[in-house]
């Protein structure tokens, strides 16, 4: 086993901390199981009291959730990517609902949908509330649009209730462009761009059928210049605070019972592109011994990657000046997926002469993920070297692990306990707090402003699939929770 590289060790050594925290937290969570019933939101809806708005919260809103989902580019599946004819489609029909609550309305120039209210002080900063539009392929219809959906609806309630005249600082809702990276493998393009953190050269990035963002923007009437670009930035001192609703595209809230969970952080993610070029030839004619085959070269590296990341301890070794730290705390941190892989000329008579394949790695800490990419680029090295193929790595994305604001989150679990409590009545139990291990827009936009997120439970924990499901009483009790948020926080 090699040893690390001495710059990560020092660093290295908090992960363990980290990792006993949250084991910590999954033994509390899954040692006191809660009673399901006591949490559930659902029944007969005759009698709820007026103030709870079912009409607008859930009825409309799930509507709306089914509208998104038959807004698609593909044919029988749900796809939506950057500013395709699809996407230019649901903002439009996003526009008209942002409109209905109330707001002011725009499309920015990377595509971003906006609705803002303003407030009775002028000069007060604004809460952002929002998620993206675009989605992955054969995608789910929960995911991104959940958190539009439930903050326009949040604003038509106030608007029906008289109160939205009355808030002491702007709200504005953003349906972001671009968060899933589908169509150009750079994702954020559209929080990234608000916050500040997307480098002018993203405009450059090629899809695959050599189309660059700046392209599809003029294809889609959106001229962008250098200077244009960069005022898309807005000012920190602008911005009081970002909040999102996200399904939890995990089990941890269906296991608990509970509809709402607050956010304590982010995993952070590095997105590869592995390229592996050998010697093209004939199937049945090159000797298996005098082959420089890419695709055998490429199976051991994504073997060896998920065997990595499976057991990081059997890879990754230290010495004493990291004293306590256990490496055993690594495995089960770090989570590593190929979704891509291509070759050329794939010919199944064909020796392919070149591979490629994409590779998303996660984890909670930054300097796991670090340590990890580290010993995967060292050892894929030595594997194409011993094939005798080339490689070569790119980094395509990175996002730092995020910690969500502390006083947003606390705002957030209350507003979640009060909206619950309103539908179910006595609430013996407290709003979870969870890990994401998902990349969402808070993280993009964690560089402009505190953030916060609310979690949403989700039929066994699928996401990124057709089979994506929430209950219509799990979208009513998030809107709940988000006037709650407003009329707490902002009246």
């Amino acid at each position: 086993m090699a040893p690390l590289c001495r710059k990560f060790r020092n660093r290295l050594c908090s992960l363990v901390v980290v990792a006993r925290l949250f084991i910590a937290f999954l033994v509390l969570t899954a040692a006191d199981p809660i009673p399901e019933q006591v949490v559930t939101v659902s029944g007969d809806f005759e009698g709820w009291r007026s103030d709870l708005f079912p009409e607008i919260l859930r009825d409309e809103a799930v509507t709306r959730l089914n509208e998104l989902g038959k807004i698609s580019d593909g044919d029988g599946f749900l796809q939506r990517t950057f500013l395709s004819p699809a996407s230019v489609r649901a903002s439009s029909v996003i526009l008209g609902w942002m409109q209905d609550a109330g707001c002011r309305t725009w499309i920015d120039q990377m595509g971003n949908v906006h609705g803002r209210v303003e407030s009775i002080n002028s000069s007060a900063s604004a809460l952002l509330i929002g998620s993206h539009l675009d989605t992955v392929v054969d995608a789910g219809k929960f995911d991104g649009a959940l958190g539009i959906v439930s903050a326009i609806a949040a604003l038509k309630v106030l608007k029906t209730s008289g109160q939205l005249a009355k808030l002491q600082r702007p709200v504005e809702v953003v349906a972001f462009s671009d968060e899933e990276g589908v169509r150009f493998q750079s994702t954020f393009l559209g929080s990234a761009a608000i916050a500040g953190t997307l480098p002018v050269s993203a405009l450059q990035i090629s899809d695959k059928s050599g189309l660059t963002v700046e392209g599809v923007l003029k294809l889609n009437s959106i001229e962008i210049t250098e200077e244009s670009f960069l005022q898309l930035k807005y000012d920190p001192m602008t911005a009081w605070g970002y909040i999102e609703v996200h399904i939890e595209q995990g089990p941890v809230l269906e296991t608990l019972g509970y509809p709402l969970g607050v956010v304590s952080g982010i995993a952070g993610q590095t997105r590869l592109r592995v390229t592996v070029r050998g010697t093209q030839g004939h199937a049945g004619t090159v000797p298996m011994s005098m082959r420089q085959d890419p695709m055998a070269a490429a199976a051991e590296l994504i073997v060896l990657l998920e065997n990595l990341c499976k057991h990081p301890d059997n890879f990754i070794t230290y010495d004493k000046e990291c004293r306590g730290f256990n490496t055993e705390s690594l495995t089960g941190s770090i989570v590593c997926t190929v979704g891509e892989i291509s070759c050329w000329p794939s010919a199944s008579n064909v020796i392919p002469g070149e591979v490629t394949f994409t590779v998303d790695l996660r984890a909670r800490d930054d300097m796991a993920r670090e340590a990890t990419l580290y010993e995967l680029s060292s050892r894929i090295y030595q594997i194409c070297d011993h094939r005798s193929v080339s490689c070569i790595i790119e980094r395509k994305h990175d996002a730092g692990a995020v910690r969500c604001d502390q006083n947003l989150t606390l705002q957030l679990k209350s507003a979640a306990h009060d909206a619950v409590k309103r539908m179910a009545g006595d609430v013996l139990v407290d709003v979870p707090v969870l890990m994401s291990g998902a990349g969402h827009d808070a993280m993009a936009m964690s560089h402009l402003t505190r953030a916060g997120m609310l979690f949403v439970r989700c039929r066994g924990g699928v996401s990124h699939s057709p089979e994506e499901h929430v209950l219509d009483d799990d979208v009513w009790a998030a809107g709940l929770a988000l006037v709650t948020f407003l009329e707490t926080n902002l009246l």
